[in-house]
């Protein structure tokens, strides 16, 4: 692997790609610590160190959208809303498709420009829901700080307050759009999934902040000896975690595929057998980020309600914001409940989009003992629907543990979430594989052997 990694920074072209990626990198981590005009630097810090000791409600929750934002949440950024509105609108429209079906057939046809035109309707429904995100995130603050200091002191609608406020808005949309845009120049110019690195560089950002926070426990002034033995086994527990990720991540199933011989004039082509590997995990950490994109939306609408009049409407907000900020035990059913859901809803999104039983017929492919096209298509649909159950569980599974480690160490804070590690170890595993793709086509070999 060393070597393959020299080996590739000796071809310029991979070796700017690389760098301009670390470049991008560092401009996102630099922006996350930008603040948004207007905000209560003072007051912001103050705010924190409360938040670090009350862990429900509000400060829970507040502590949730830092930690998917790599930071940006506690600095009060330009980019606090990170590129998570932009997720949201992937959903929404991934949704909607199957909905308006001559949209999809229309789409599918176009190919390459039909996925472009969908490009930019995605960015389209990004802009009000970052606007929408920024302002519930505002709103938060805003009631969180009831009767001391406040964090934004010209927030509202009030005389003299309406030009700050939409420039805090106006300021954090475009810094999703920023970090958006930051991605795709990732993706286009860059090695790996640019989305996906950029949420990356935020969990990581987080590493050194969590690793601090084990070590002091809950006590004002930390035990040496039971500081050492809290980091030492979450340091074991993500290894464990880390290494079963992995296992799962590259199993797959591999089906047989025979071609059949072809005779043209006095030759003959084709012939011989391969395989199709079939991924355990073939949707990868997407229904993570999906189905917390999408838990996190209702306690982003209960924010604007936290500053109302009505007792009975505040005391709402603040359950439906402790709820889905994970203080409720049946929170982890419902996040359990909506990985799985996503999981098998994105893969058979791809397997719609692979369409391998026609790409089979038209390579003169088929599987022994099964007819062509549609025998075809419930054999893999078949085969996908068990192999996808047990990818289902095992992303079901890493998403709640920090809930069971919970029970066991009155705290759900790892190093980093689980579901924040197979992240990380996603995105690793295919900037890699990408990475070794680039150095098989110049001939080089070993990179992940």
């Amino acid at each position: 692997m060393i070597e393959a990694l020299r080996n590739a920074f000796k071809l310029p072209d991979l070796r700017r790609r690389m760098f301009y990626t670390l470049l991008i990198l560092i401009i996102f981590r630099m922006a996350s610590n930008i603040p948004v005009p207007g905000v209560d630097r003072v007051a912001l810090a103050q705010f924190f160190e409360m938040a670090t000791t009350q862990a429900e409600g509000t400060q829970s929750f507040i502590n949730i959208l830092d930690l998917l934002s790599g930071g940006a949440v506690s600095n009060f950024s330009v980019l606090a809303t990170g590129v998570y509105p932009y997720v949201t609108a992937q959903i929404v429209l991934q949704l909607l498709l199957p909905i308006f079906p001559k949209w999809e057939e229309r789409i599918k046809e176009e190919g390459e420009e039909g996925q472009r035109k969908m490009n930019q309707i995605t960015f389209y429904c990004t802009v009000p829901l970052a606007a929408l995100q920024a302002y519930g995130q505002a709103q938060l603050f805003r009631a969180a700080m009831v009767g001391v200091r406040p964090i934004l002191p010209s927030f509202g609608w009030g005389p003299g307050q309406a030009l700050p406020t939409l420039t805090l808005l106006i300021t954090m949309t475009a810094g999703t759009m920023f970090a958006v845009w930051l991605g795709e120049l990732i993706t286009e110019q860059g090695i790996g999934n640019g989305l996906s690195l950029i949420i990356f560089g935020g969990i990581v950002a987080q590493l050194p902040a969590n690793l601090l926070a084990i070590w002091r426990g809950t006590g004002l002034v930390p035990n040496v000896v039971l500081s050492i033995v809290r980091v030492s086994i979450f340091v074991v527990l993500m290894i464990a975690t880390m290494l079963f990720i992995v296992f799962l991540q590259e199993g797959e199933r591999r089906i047989k595929v025979q071609y059949g011989k072809r005779v043209r004039g006095m030759k003959v082509y084709g012939g011989g057998s391969t395989y199709i590997p079939l991924k355990i995990n073939t949707a990868g950490m997407i229904p993570l980020i999906f189905a917390q994109s999408i838990l996190a939306f209702p306690a982003v609408i209960a924010q604007f309600f936290m500053t109302s009049e009505s007792a009975a409407t505040r005391d709402s907000a603040n359950w439906v914001i402790a709820f889905f900020s994970g203080q409720d035990p049946w929170y982890a059913v419902l996040y359990f409940l909506a990985v799985v859901g996503f999981t098998y809803f994105y893969t058979f999104i791809m397997i719609e989009q692979q369409n391998l039983p026609e790409m089979l017929q038209k390579q003169g492919g088929f599987i022994p003992g099964v007819r062509p096209g549609r025998k075809t298509e419930e054999f893999i649909l078949h085969i996908y629907q068990r192999i996808t159950f047990v990818g289902a569980l095992f992303l079901g599974i890493v998403a709640v543990l920090p809930f069971f480690v919970g029970l066991f160490m009155e705290t759900q804070l790892m190093l980093i979430q689980s579901a924040g590690l197979l992240i990380v170890v996603g995105t690793v595993t295919d900037t890699i594989q990408q990475l070794e793709a680039q150095l098989l086509m110049r001939n080089y070999e070993g990179f992940l052997r």
